[in-house]
């Protein structure tokens, strides 16, 4: 019964950072958009936190099609598919073993 309770919060939890890790992505993709002040503190903690995972996928995939950078779409989509799966996955087991 702890053990599952514990289960349950580490899927919960993880779904939450997974989806404020989201957010930031977008949040710095619009930014992206109209080219903010860089030297902004703000602007540069997204930047931070966006900026290395964009850079593993465009060296994994070529993500510009068309003057178009795909990486965000790609980094969001591979976040909510963990999130729908293996997050999930983790909750049903913990709620399996109530």
């Amino acid at each position: 019964m702890v053990l599952a309770t514990f289960l349950q919060a580490i899927a919960t939890i993880a779904s939450m950072l997974l989806n404020l890790y989201i957010w930031i992505l977008i949040i710095a993709t619009l930014l992206s958009w109209v080219r903010p002040d860089p030297y902004n503190p703000i602007v540069q903690v997204l930047y931070h936190l966006s900026e290395p995972v964009f850079a593993k996928v465009r060296r994994l995939i070529p993500t510009s099609i068309g003057g178009l950078d795909l990486a965000p779409l790609i980094v969001i989509v591979g976040l909510k598919f963990i999130d729908l799966t293996f997050i999930r996955i983790l909750d049903n087991f913990a709620q399996g073993m109530r």
